[in-house]
This record gives structure tokens, sequence and C-alpha cells, in this order.
């Protein structure tokens, strides 16, 4: 099956938001209605997302957010979570490990992020009052709100946890399966976003959340590992390719690999018509290409400008082959992670990209508020001496990689971003070609079949030697097949017809005076809205 997934592009004149869960996108839209901004939409709807899409984010994950406002310079808001000062590589080395677990241990959470990050874009940006803006996640969480189908599709794999009591419900089919529709309460989430409107962020990292925190941690986080703000404005990364600025967040952000790969790609010369394999293959080396190291140089505080000096770019260049598969390590798909962006009439653009690292996170609930805590910790290395070391106070590397497009008279051309774990450097160099270089609509360039390079799973990909193989989404070009094939690809066409590790990207554009946007259909419930 070849062709488009079936994703729409909405126009509308005067303001956009776009997410995974269309509940999430009317309560951006009706913050803008009310006179808020691009960045009271984007909070509006992230605190919607934390509420009903707790398989994907939550307030006990990290954020990150890109803004353009007119007439300044994008700003980048890193609001990635440290680690506890009770944090201690040597101690995990002695247990046998080289990773922390993705489930069941608290080592692998670091101090949540997600919060601080909304109160610091609504405290620089935001117009509405704070509890306007968290009004309609409030009464979702108190009120309840219709489980989606990714939510009940996944939910069995926590029904059993200590703390999931909010989504056990009378109406569960045998199995334990949660029938999606199903009305689903959270009061612990409602009294403690309530919380954050009385009383700040004192409210939740000094409140019943994180004194909940600080039980599980058993000294693994201190009460000043929570007075500290995990939220702070950062210089973006910026490549100027295929007539545009494209800018991401710095690391400890993968995003650096988005703009590398389309530095790399511009310069070799993109294939005319996407269906062709060709285009894949060079996409797909040039991902290869650029993120053979990812692994070894990724880590907070590192130079991000640094891993796009020219002197890379021109390495990874000269190692791909526009007729042949390289051997260098390839990537991968998979994670919990969701994205909003916002878009309103001045033109204000915020992409906002919320997470719990792996589904459900670390699969540990904060028993006060049942709020799901990230496993982000699977990030750092164990290695001794590794840049990425395991350290208190430290952030690891994150592999939320949003974008944002600017003109080159300064105007915003678009906000994307995408879930996909290890792969979203490449689900977004991917739709970035297909807008820039081939003037696809939101909706082709979301819903077209898609690459990815392929791996066991989607934390450890750069690991090694790597799979070697090349997953392709079920109806991506046919012709793909054959033609990667004889450059030396391993092709693995999915089985699926919705492949959730090939990514869910939302998309806005603004051109012309109109906004067009889009919500990736593989996220099932979703929505692109306006007016």
């Amino acid at each position: 099956m070849a062709g488009n997934l079936g994703a729409t592009t909405v126009h509308a004149p005067t303001g956009m938001v776009a997410t995974a869960d269309h509940l999430a996108s009317s309560a951006g839209v009706a913050a803008l209605r009310a006179g808020g901004n691009a960045a009271d939409a984007a909070v509006a709807a992230g605190a919607v997302l934390a509420v009903t899409n707790q398989h994907q984010c939550g307030m006990g994950g990290d954020l990150f957010a890109l803004v353009h406002e007119p007439g300044r310079p994008v700003a980048a808001l890193c609001a990635a979570g440290r680690a506890g000062s009770g944090s201690d590589s040597q101690q995990a080395r002695a247990e046998g490990l080289d990773r922390l677990p993705f489930h069941g241990d608290v080592r692998a959470v670091t101090v949540p992020g997600c919060v601080d990050g909304w109160l610091e874009l609504h405290r620089r940006y935001g117009r509405l009052p704070l509890s306007q803006v968290l009004e309609a996640a409030v009464t979702y969480a108190a009120t309840g709100f219709p489980g989606s189908r990714l939510l009940a599709a996944t939910a069995p794999a926590i029904l059993e946890l200590d703390g999931a009591e909010d989504y056990l419900h009378p109406a569960m089919a045998a199995g334990g399966r949660l029938p999606a529709g199903t009305l689903i309460r959270r009061p612990g989430v409602a009294a403690a976003l309530d919380k954050i409107v009385a009383e700040g962020r004192t409210g939740f990292y000094r409140g019943p959340f994180g004194d909940g925190l600080l039980r599980l941690g058993g000294g693994l986080f201190s009460p000043e590992d929570l007075d500290r703000s995990q939220a702070e404005w950062v210089e973006p990364l910026m490549v100027r390719v295929w007539g545009h600025d494209v800018l991401t967040p710095p690391p400890p952000s993968q995003g650096y690999l988005t703009l590398a790969a389309a530095a790399v790609a511009e310069s070799l010369g993109v294939p005319d018509d996407p269906a062709d394999p060709a285009w894949a293959h060079l996409l797909a080396e040039t991902a290869r290409a650029v993120g053979r190291d990812r692994d070894k140089v990724l880590a907070d505080g590192v130079d991000g400008a640094a891993l796009l000096d020219a002197t890379r770019l021109d390495a990874a260049r000269a190692a791909i082959d526009p007729e042949r598969r390289a051997t260098t390590a390839p990537l991968a798909a998979g994670g919990g992670t969701t994205v909003c962006c916002a878009v309103d009439r001045s033109r204000m653009g915020v992409t906002l990209i919320q997470s719990n690292a792996s589904g459900w996170g670390a699969h540990l609930i904060e028993p006060a508020t049942g709020i799901f805590l990230h496993d982000r910790g699977i990030g750092f290395r164990l290695d001794h001496g590794h840049p990425a070391e395991l350290a208190p106070g430290r952030r690891p590397p994150h592999t939320l990689a949003p974008a944002i497009v600017i003109r080159l008279d300064g105007g915003l051309r678009a906000v994307l971003g995408t879930m996909g774990g290890d792969t979203q450097p490449q689900i977004v160099l991917q739709v970035l070609a297909r807008l820039l270089v081939h003037g696809q609509s939101p909706g082709q360039a979301v819903g077209e079949g898609r690459w990815a390079l392929g791996s066991s799973g989607g934390f450890q990909t750069w690991e090694g030697d790597g799979p070697g193989f090349l997953a392709v989404e079920a109806h991506a070009a046919p012709e793909w097949d054959a033609g990667l094939a004889a450059r030396g690809h391993e092709v693995r066409r999915s089985p699926h017809a919705v492949d959730h590790a090939f990514g869910h990207t939302q998309v806005i554009e603004a051109t012309d005076g109109v906004l067009s946007g889009v919500a990736d259909p593989r996220a099932l419930d979703g929505a692109a809205a306006g007016y």
C-alpha cells in the first residue's frame, strides 16, 4: 500500500494549535480566543496533554521549547531535569549495570522539569492568568476525560502498578483491557495543578508531589535538588539550509543531528522525487553519517556549535556514497513523547515537547498525586569518565529535538516536532525536506511513508556497530525496497498499517497570511485546530 497515511492539512487565518490529542488542541485554541498568545496556548495544551496523555508525557517528565517572537531572536527553553544529589555511577557499576534500568528503578528518574518549563514559558511570554491557562487541564483531571485509543491500548502495561488506580475502571474488558472512550478521572493530578495555580512551583516541588518524590527516592533527591529550577533559557543552535534558518535546542538535546544532517544533505543535493529510492538512501545515509559518534559526544554542557563545525560536517559528507550504504551504526525508533505546536495572530510560534522518555516512564508513580515518573536517566552512561556519566546535578542526553523554521526576512515559516526516541532527528529531517525542498503541504509531508535506521530499542541505538537494517513504513513508496536493497540496505518493511515506531509529528506552517497545520494520524486521536 503506497500513498499518504491520511494526514489532512487544516487551514486557519488567525491562530492554530496542533497536538496528539484533540482535547489539548481545543484547549490551546480556547486560550488564543481568550486573548492569549502562542505561549499561553502551548502551556494550556501541554497541561492537558499531561492529564490525558500520561502514556507519553506528564508533570513527572521533562520539556523543551522553542519560541519565535516577531522581531526577536528565537529563544530556546531547556527544562530537562537534573540527576539527584545522591546519584552514584560507581555504585551502579558495582551492581553490574552498564545502563540504568528502564523500569522499576528510581535512579533512572531525574528531577522532573515539565512544571518548571510551563511556569518559565508563561512567566516570560504569557498574557493570560495562569489559572485560566491551566483551567482546562484542571477540569479534565477533576471531572474526567475520555481515554484515547492509544492510551487504552498501552494501559495494560501499567494497571498492576501501585498508584495506577486512576486507570482501573469497571468498564474494563476481560484481560484488563480499558475500552477507548472510557471516562477517566485523575483527582490527584487536579489537586497538583490547583497547588501550582495557588503557590507556583513551590506548591508542586515542595508540595505533596515533591514530598512523595523525596520518599520514593530514599536519599536520591534532597530538598535542595527540588528547590533548584530545572528550566533555563539557552542559546539555540542554527543552520541556514534550503533557503531558511532552522533552529533546535542545544545539548543535552540531540537536535544538532537534525541540523547537521540537513546541512550535509543540502550540500549533496536531495533527489527531486521523494518516491525515488535515492531520496531515502541519501537522507538515511546522511543521518547515519552525522550520528555515528552521538553516544561519545552528546552530554550536558557540551558545545553544540562545535558539533556543527565545518570540519565535522565535511567528514560526514565524505563518508556518504550516493550509491552504497555505509557501515557506520544506525539509529532507532520508540519512546514516550508528545509535541504541541502553536501559532497566534501575530505569528508568534511555539513548539513545545514533553516526554516521559519511554512509554509510561519508569513505571513508578508518586502516590499522593498519581503522577507517573519519567525515566530520562536511561540516557546517562555509567562508564567512568564518560562525558555523559551519571553524576549529581547533571542532565542526561536527551532525544527531544523540536525545530523551528524562520524565513530569511525574519518571519516564521514553520514550527514542528515529533516523538520517536532516537529517530526524532531522522523524522524531522524527512519532514523538513518535504516542506522546504519539495514544497509539500504539512499534510503531505507528515502523512507520506518514512524510513528509520533500524534498531531493537529506542534509546541505545548508537551502541556497538548497530543492527544495520533500514525500517520502512508499510505505505512508503514501493520503489524504495528494490532500490535501497540494490544500494546495500537490508530493508524491513513494517507489517503495520499504523506503526508508532515512525513517530507522531505535528507541524504548523505560516504562508501568505494563512496558517496550515497537521496532527500526525499515527497518534490516532490528534488534531490541528484553528480559528
